[in-house]
């Protein structure tokens, strides 16, 4: 049975998430326009939340771009969302009060991860959002479009590249200096401080935990052309992720107090050489082993009997995540209280 602190979501402060948040808080801070660009699997997205969760969810405004839907209202109500409103009435009478509610809700900075998703309606509907916060409320945005792409692809600027009148003046509103960046991911000394963490998280189950010796021969394995195609020589959160815990709950299944080397030939072997093989199930198929319920005890008891379990297994933050002082001008991690423009309490 797989150990509950598997499941887990572990954010751990890595060299990418440093680089990546820095971005962000510049542009928080300059409310400046960038297009922002890591591989797929980098960490983006967890980045963007724990940023949220540190500077609250209305000072810092993140959605996900839309699938598959070009209206410029699928974006809108991503944000009315975010902010916490209700989608009452026609999107024509909404549209309107969307700026005024950022404003009211002390909103400084909008980051849309997914943007290579972002169609040309939604990009002109940001413009007049923001341009109607600079009229009207005297109030400026910063904006981060977070894509996903590999190589020397740079997600949306052939539509700002077009020669019409809008896109002109929307090139204009990004950053002088950096309107396009990439991220990059993990190095192989950054690899070995990744390890280092990780032990910590895994402590409790394995007592003598000891990632890094292997760091170097991880970081061969994870850099191979089917994993890093475009030969950067960088490592991605997600494979390095797959990889380690794969070969953790194997070990654990085993009952070792460490990783041993052939477990982690397997892990690799599974990414590397045999990631698009058809995986055969047949019979009974995978076993979900799940606590029986005794006789005489009630949903709510077992409930607490299953958290409490959950509760053993966590460990206290590694000390390489992020701790923000009060000096960070961040703002209270409880997001923002807003209410209707008229005065009024929902």
């Amino acid at each position: 049975m797989t150990h509950p602190l598997f499941r887990k979501e572990i954010f751990v402060e890595t060299a990418f998430e440093r680089r990546f948040q820095a971005m962000l808080r510049w542009a928080w801070y300059k409310r400046s326009w960038h297009v922002i660009v890591a591989d797929p699997g980098a960490g983006k997205t967890m980045g963007i939340r724990d940023l949220v969760k540190t500077a609250g969810s209305s000072v810092i405004l993140a959605v996900t771009a839309p699938k598959n839907n070009e209206d410029e209202q699928a974006l809108g109500d991503q944000f009315f969302s975010a902010l916490g409103l209700k989608l009452v009435g026609r999107w024509n009478t909404r549209k309107p009060k969307l700026m005024g509610r950022l404003h009211q809700c002390s909103t400084e900075c909008l980051i849309v991860d997914d943007a290579h998703d972002l169609s040309l309606e939604h990009l002109m509907f940001l413009k007049e959002v923001t341009d109607q916060g600079r009229l009207q409320y005297d109030h400026p945005l910063g904006l981060c479009l977070v894509a996903a792409a590999r190589g020397d692809i740079i997600p949306l600027k052939e539509i700002l590249d077009q020669p019409e009148l809008t896109w002109l003046q929307w090139r204009r509103r990004l950053d002088k200096l950096e309107p396009f960046c990439r991220v990059l991911s993990h190095t192989s000394e950054e690899v070995r401080e990744i390890l280092a963490a990780l032990e910590t998280e895994y402590r409790p189950l394995f007592p003598q935990l000891n990632l890094r010796r292997w760091s170097g021969t991880i970081y061969t394995w994870l850099t191979q052309p089917v994993l890093d195609p475009t030969h950067s020589g960088r490592v991605t959160m997600d494979y390095l992720m797959k990889f380690v815990t794969t070969a953790l709950e194997w070990t654990y299944r085993d009952g070792d107090p460490d990783v041993r080397v052939e477990r982690l030939e397997q892990a690799a072997s599974l990414l590397v050489l045999r990631r698009d093989t058809l995986q055969i199930i047949d019979g009974a198929g995978p076993i979900v082993e799940t606590p029986t319920l005794k006789k005489g005890v009630q949903g709510d008891e077992r409930r607490e009997e299953t958290e409490a379990e959950v509760a053993q297994t966590d460990v206290s933050p590694h000390p390489m995540e992020m701790s923000v002082g009060a000096g960070d001008g961040a703002q209270s991690a409880h997001p923002a209280q807003c209410h209707p423009l008229d005065g009024t309490r929902n």
